[in-house]
C-alpha cells in the first residue's frame, strides 16, 4: 500500500505528460461515480467551523455514527465540511479532522473539505494569501490517506476579490497546483470570486485540469432567504412574512403595506417588485448550467438555504424550487446546513432523538422522517 501511494503521483504525471503530447487535456474528467457522490449534500456547519470546544474528544463527539448513518439513510450522498484554517496548525485537531472525515466516508458519504477562513482579506493582504498556501500545504497531505473517490478538497469558501476575478483566478491556480501535486487522484472543488456567486462563476476561466468541480452558492433573493441580514436594523419578523413564490403582486404588496417600519416596508416592496417566482429562480440557476455546458465542466451548488424564521410555506417552496432547478440542470447541491437556521437547525452539538425536519426532507425529495441522532 505504501509503495502504491509513492508510485501513484509518478504514474499519473507520466500519463499527463503523454496526454499533453497528444494534444489532450492533461487530467482526466471527473469520473461519473464521483458525480453520483456529489449529487445531494448537506453542510455540517459547526463541527470544525466556530466549534464550541477545540478539545479533540469533544470534536469527535459532535455528531455520532447513528446520526451520520441517518444522513445516508434519508438519501444524502455527501457532506460538505467547513474547516477553519487556524485549526490545521494543531496536530491533534488535524488528526481529529482526518478521523472525522474517515467516519463520514465509512458510512458511504463523500466529503467536501472546504477551507473557511473567518477573517482573511486575500485581495489586500499578502500575509493572508501566504496563509492560504500554507494551510493547504498542511491539509492536503493530511487528506492523502483517505479514499480519493470520496474526498473532495475545496480550496476556499466564498472568495471576495470585488471586480478582480483575474486576481482570484491567479491565486486559485497557484493553490490548485500545490494541492494537485499532493492529491493527484482527487477531484478538487474550485469557486469564483464575488462571494462564490453565480456571477463569480460566470467570470471564471476554466482550468486545464478537468478533474475539478466548480462551486457556486445561492441565496437569491437575500431579502427573503436571509431576511436582508446585509441591512442592520430592519424588522426581520416582518420580512419573514414575505411570500414565495411572489406571483401575486397585490398580495405581496399587502404584506409590505401592513409593516409599520418604513425602511423595512420599502425593502419588502422592492422584493415584491422583483417578482421572484419559480421560473425566475430556475432561470437564474440555469445560467450556472449554461456556463458548465459552454465550458464542458461540472458545477456544484455548494450552499443554498433559507431562514427558519420564514413562513413555512414560503421557505419550503423556495427550497424545493432551488433543489428541482439544480437537478433539472444536472447540478449537485448541498443544503446549508445540518446545524444552521438556514437548514435543519439541529442543535449544536446535536442532541439525542432529534428528527430531521420532514418538510425540508420532502422539499429536497428525500426520505423521512429519520432521527438526527
Amino acid at each position: 500500500m505504501i509503495l502504491r501511494r509513492l508510485l501513484l503521483p509518478l504514474v499519473l504525471a507520466l500519463a499527463c505528460q503523454a496526454a499533453a503530447s497528444a494534444g489532450q487535456p492533461p487530467w482526466p474528467a471527473v469520473p461519473p461515480e464521483r458525480l453520483a457522490v456529489l449529487r445531494r449534500g448537506v453542510n455540517i456547519t459547526n463541527w470544525f467551523r466556530f466549534p464550541a470546544s477545540r478539545d479533540p474528544a469533544l470534536l469527535r463527539a459532535y455528531i455520532d455514527d447513528t446520526a451520520i448513518a441517518n444522513l445516508r439513510r434519508v438519501g444524502f450522498s455527501f457532506v460538505r465540511l467547513p474547516v477553519q484554517p487556524d485549526m490545521l496548525t494543531d496536530r491533534p485537531m488535524l488528526a481529529t479532522l482526518r478521523e472525522s472525515v474517515g467516519r463520514l466516508e465509512r458510512q458511504g458519504l463523500g466529503v467536501v473539505v472546504a477551507l473557511h477562513p473567518a477573517s482573511w482579506r486575500l485581495e489586500t493582504s499578502e500575509a493572508d494569501r501566504a496563509s492560504l498556501v500554507a494551510s493547504w500545504r498542511l491539509l492536503a497531505p493530511a487528506l492523502r490517506p483517505l479514499d480519493p473517490r470520496l474526498t473532495f478538497p475545496e480550496l476556499l469558501n466564498e472568495p471576495v476579490f470585488p471586480g478582480a476575478a483575474g486576481a482570484w483566478s491567479s491565486l486559485q491556480h497557484r493553490v490548485l497546483s500545490d494541492v494537485r501535486a499532493a492529491l493527484p487522484a482527487n477531484t478538487i472543488v474550485l469557486t469564483g470570486n464575488d462571494w462564490g456567486s453565480i456571477d463569480g462563476l460566470q467570470a471564471m476561466v476554466a482550468e486545464p485540469d478537468a478533474n475539478v468541480v466548480y462551486s457556486f452558492h445561492f441565496y437569491d433573493p437575500p431579502e427573503l432567504t436571509a431576511l436582508a441580514a446585509y441591512r442592520p436594523g430592519v424588522d426581520a419578523a416582518a420580512l419573514a412574512r414575505l411570500p414565495f413564490p411572489a406571483d401575486d403582486m397585490g398580495a405581496c404588496q399587502a404584506v409590505a403595506d401592513s409593516t409599520p417600519d418604513q425602511p423595512t416596508a420599502g425593502l419588502m416592496r422592492f422584493y415584491c417588485a422583483q417578482r421572484w417566482n419559480t421560473a425566475k429562480l430556475a432561470a437564474r440557476i440555469a445560467t450556472a448550467g449554461e456556463w458548465a455546458r459552454r465550458n464542458r465542466r461540472v458545477v456544484l451548488a455548494g450552499e443554498f438555504g433559507a431562514s427558519q424564521r420564514l413562513t413555512a410555506s414560503a421557505r419550503l417552496a423556495w427550497l424545493a424550487t432551488v433543489r428541482a432547478a439544480c437537478e433539472q440542470d444536472g447540478i449537485g447541491w448541498a443544503l446549508w446546513g445540518y446545524d444552521d437556521i438556514m437548514g435543519f437547525a439541529m442543535p449544536r452539538p446535536p442532541r439525542d432523538r432529534i428528527d430531521l425536519d420532514a418538510g425540508i426532507l420532502r422539499a429536497l425529495a428525500l426520505a423521512g422522517p429519520v432521527s438526527g441522532k
